[in-house]
Protein backbone atom coordinates (compact mmCIF):
# COMPACT_ATOMS: atom_id res chain seq x y z
CA UNK A 1 0.00 0.00 0.00
CA UNK A 2 1.56 3.10 -1.22
CA UNK A 3 1.60 6.32 1.58
CA UNK A 4 0.64 9.83 -0.40
CA UNK A 5 3.29 11.21 1.71
CA UNK A 6 5.96 9.25 0.19
CA UNK A 7 7.92 10.38 -2.93
CA UNK A 8 6.20 9.46 -6.22
CA UNK A 9 7.38 5.59 -6.48
CA UNK A 10 8.60 4.65 -3.08
CA UNK A 11 6.49 3.08 -0.69
CA UNK A 12 6.84 2.20 2.91
CA UNK A 13 7.72 -1.46 1.94
CA UNK A 14 10.63 -0.18 -0.93
CA UNK A 15 12.23 2.27 1.47
CA UNK A 16 13.44 -0.13 3.51
CA UNK A 17 13.84 -3.02 1.11
CA UNK A 18 16.43 -0.84 -0.95
CA UNK A 19 18.87 -3.38 -2.63
CA UNK A 20 22.71 -2.58 -2.63
CA UNK A 21 23.79 -0.19 0.36
CA UNK A 22 24.46 2.74 -1.42
CA UNK A 23 24.55 4.69 2.57
CA UNK A 24 26.83 4.57 4.91
CA UNK A 25 26.32 5.13 8.92
CA UNK A 26 28.98 6.59 10.97
CA UNK A 27 29.40 7.07 14.69
CA UNK A 28 32.22 8.35 16.40
CA UNK A 29 33.32 9.04 19.61
CA UNK A 30 35.34 11.93 19.91
CA UNK A 31 36.83 14.56 22.99
CA UNK A 32 34.35 17.47 23.47
CA UNK A 33 37.20 19.91 23.27
CA UNK A 34 37.49 19.01 19.39
CA UNK A 35 34.00 18.91 18.23
CA UNK A 36 34.35 22.38 16.31
CA UNK A 37 37.67 21.49 14.80
CA UNK A 38 35.87 18.21 13.35
CA UNK A 39 32.89 19.86 12.43
CA UNK A 40 35.13 22.43 10.12
CA UNK A 41 37.09 19.95 8.59
CA UNK A 42 33.97 17.58 7.94
CA UNK A 43 32.45 20.53 6.47
CA UNK A 44 35.18 21.53 4.33
CA UNK A 45 34.82 18.32 2.51
CA UNK A 46 31.20 18.36 1.88
CA UNK A 47 29.37 16.70 4.90
CA UNK A 48 26.04 18.33 4.92
CA UNK A 49 24.91 17.80 8.47
CA UNK A 50 25.82 15.68 11.36
CA UNK A 51 24.20 14.35 14.69
CA UNK A 52 26.05 15.36 18.11
CA UNK A 53 25.37 14.07 21.43
CA UNK A 54 26.81 14.36 24.95
CA UNK A 55 27.65 11.35 26.42
CA UNK A 56 29.66 9.40 28.84
CA UNK A 57 31.60 6.47 28.65
CA UNK A 58 35.00 4.88 29.38
CA UNK A 59 37.52 2.48 27.27
CA UNK A 60 40.81 1.91 27.64
CA UNK A 61 41.22 4.65 30.39
CA UNK A 62 38.29 3.10 32.59
CA UNK A 63 37.88 6.50 34.15
CA UNK A 64 39.95 8.89 36.38
CA UNK A 65 40.41 10.11 40.24
CA UNK A 66 39.68 14.25 40.37
CA UNK A 67 40.44 16.46 43.38
CA UNK A 68 37.32 18.68 44.12
CA UNK A 69 37.56 20.63 47.36
CA UNK A 70 39.99 19.26 48.69
CA UNK A 71 38.52 14.92 48.18
CA UNK A 72 39.77 12.57 46.11
CA UNK A 73 37.24 10.83 44.19
CA UNK A 74 36.80 8.45 40.98
CA UNK A 75 34.84 9.85 37.84
CA UNK A 76 34.29 6.30 36.05
CA UNK A 77 32.50 8.22 33.42
CA UNK A 78 34.44 10.24 31.05
CA UNK A 79 32.30 13.07 28.83
CA UNK A 80 32.82 12.50 25.33
CA UNK A 81 30.78 13.77 22.18
CA UNK A 82 29.26 11.54 19.81
CA UNK A 83 29.16 12.08 16.27
CA UNK A 84 25.95 10.15 13.69
CA UNK A 85 26.61 11.01 9.97
CA UNK A 86 25.16 9.15 7.44
CA UNK A 87 27.29 9.77 4.13
CA UNK A 88 26.99 8.10 0.71
CA UNK A 89 28.96 4.75 0.47
CA UNK A 90 31.48 6.91 -1.63
CA UNK A 91 32.27 9.05 0.95
CA UNK A 92 32.81 6.89 4.05
CA UNK A 93 36.55 6.70 3.74
CA UNK A 94 36.84 10.26 3.19
CA UNK A 95 34.95 11.16 6.45
CA UNK A 96 36.53 8.24 8.60
CA UNK A 97 40.13 9.67 7.79
CA UNK A 98 38.64 13.41 8.19
CA UNK A 99 37.49 12.90 11.78
CA UNK A 100 40.29 10.43 12.90
CA UNK A 101 43.48 13.27 11.41
CA UNK A 102 41.32 15.93 12.96
CA UNK A 103 40.39 14.26 16.56
CA UNK A 104 43.58 13.16 17.34
CA UNK A 105 45.49 13.88 20.40
CA UNK A 106 47.79 11.43 20.85
CA UNK A 107 46.49 10.54 24.46
CA UNK A 108 44.52 8.09 25.37
CA UNK A 109 40.81 8.53 25.26
CA UNK A 110 40.80 9.73 21.77
CA UNK A 111 37.61 7.97 20.60
CA UNK A 112 36.41 5.35 18.40
CA UNK A 113 34.85 5.39 14.86
CA UNK A 114 32.45 2.82 13.80
CA UNK A 115 31.47 2.42 10.15
CA UNK A 116 27.49 0.49 9.43
CA UNK A 117 25.98 -0.14 6.08
CA UNK A 118 22.76 1.73 6.55
CA UNK A 119 19.50 0.42 4.79
CA UNK A 120 17.72 3.13 3.86
CA UNK A 121 17.17 6.94 4.58
CA UNK A 122 14.08 8.92 3.75
CA UNK A 123 14.06 12.69 4.03
CA UNK A 124 10.52 13.01 6.30
CA UNK A 125 9.30 16.76 4.39
CA UNK A 126 9.65 15.35 0.73
CA UNK A 127 10.21 11.78 0.75
CA UNK A 128 13.32 11.37 -1.11
CA UNK A 129 15.31 8.32 -0.16
CA UNK A 130 19.17 7.37 0.21
CA UNK A 131 21.72 9.16 -0.84
CA UNK A 132 18.89 11.45 -2.04
CA UNK A 133 17.78 11.87 1.66
CA UNK A 134 21.10 12.96 2.67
Amino acid sequence: MADSRLSAGATRSNVCQSKGTKVKFIIATIKPFKLEEVREALTSIGVRGMMVTEIKGFGSQSGHTEIYRGAEYAVNFVPKIKLEIACAASMADQVVETIQKTAKTDKIGDGKIFVLDLQAALRVRTGETNEDAL
